[in-house]
């Protein structure tokens, strides 16, 4: 269940990107929640490209805590800065690489795994959730990405059962 708090910055996250030409999903524990797996959110965290992570970074100007710019840790970069909207870390991260095997791979390419979903009245962008299984393994996060799997395979038997 997603808390009314984050509710409210969601809807004014949603109402200032769309429209715009910036391609955007949620993804984390805020997304997972709002697709019905059972997961208090932290924080909100969004995935963009490059040029959308210092664009919404200008649109949110006055709730920036930390500025974008490229960040890199063992297994993962990207352009990564932070807001802070009503008290929520709002995190926004920008052609995310992820490290497989010594090797960093190209940014990933959004669109391909953005889904809609519906939430109060919202159509929100949102990562799918096989996509986020995979990308918690190469992250070496495998309960996560284990809870993430098994969901979606519930999910899918249950589609097919009725």
């Amino acid at each position: 269940m997603v808390p009314e708090r984050f509710v409210k910055v969601i809807k004014m996250i949603h109402g200032k990107l769309t429209g715009s030409d910036i391609v955007w999903a949620l993804t984390g524990s805020t997304s997972f929640a709002i697709q019905g797996i059972d997961v208090v959110p932290k924080d909100i965290d969004i995935q963009t490209d490059k040029e959308g992570a210092y664009r919404i970074e200008e649109l949110f100007s006055e709730y920036v805590v930390e500025r974008v710019k490229f960040k890199e840790s063992e297994l993962i970069r990207s352009h990564f800065g932070k807001l802070v909207i009503d008290g929520i870390d709002v995190e926004i991260m920008g052609d995310i690489q992820k490290k497989v095997d010594g090797n960093w791979e190209p940014p990933v390419n959004l669109p391909q795994y953005i889904l809609f979903v519906d939430f109060q009245g919202l159509k929100l962008p949102v990562l799918s959730l096989e996509y986020e299984a995979e990308a918690y393994r190469k992250l070496h996060r495998y309960d996560r990405a284990r809870v993430l799997s098994e969901f979606t395979s519930r999910s899918q038997r249950t589609q097919f059962s009725h």
